[in-house]
C-alpha cells in the first residue's frame, strides 16, 4: 500500500489516536483533511 503523495480524510483527527495518525501520515508526504466535532480543537491542531 503506498503512504506517500496521498490526499487522505481523517475523521475524530483532533486527538487522540487520529491526531497520531495524521502527524505520522503528514510527516510522509500526504495532504490531510481532518474532521473533528469542535472547531476550537481543529484551531488548535492548526497552530501545531
Amino acid at each position: 500500500m503506498n503512504l506517500t503523495n496521498n490526499t487522505i480524510l481523517i475523521t475524530g483527527g483532533s486527538s487522540g489516536i487520529g491526531l497520531e495518525l495524521s502527524q505520522r501520515l503528514l510527516k510522509k508526504g500526504n495532504k490531510i483533511i481532518i474532521c473533528s466535532r469542535s472547531e476550537e480543537k481543529l484551531l488548535e491542531v492548526k497552530k501545531k
